[in-house]
């Protein structure tokens, strides 16, 4: 998860999944069953799907280009 610039919150949190293979979810899966579990301002605004996360060489997630990817063109 990684912050998106919000005007009103300030920032908005953005969820990049990855599907296990052989398996499909939605965002809005995802989304209700946030809300099932959390409250709400800690589901995330948006949901987006990924083949792959990027990752350095000791396979940490590069949470740096996954911002850089949010930035407005």
């Amino acid at each position: 998860m990684v912050g998106r610039p919000d005007d009103y919150w300030g920032e908005a949190v953005v969820a990049f999944f990855v599907p296990r293979r052989g398996t499909t979810v939605s965002a809005n899966e995802l989304k209700q069953h946030c809300k099932s579990q959390l409250s709400g301002y800690k589901i995330p605004k948006e949901f987006i799907l990924r083949e792959h996360l990027p990752k350095n060489a000791t396979g940490k997630i590069l949470h740096r280009v996954l911002r850089e990817e949010l930035k407005p063109q």
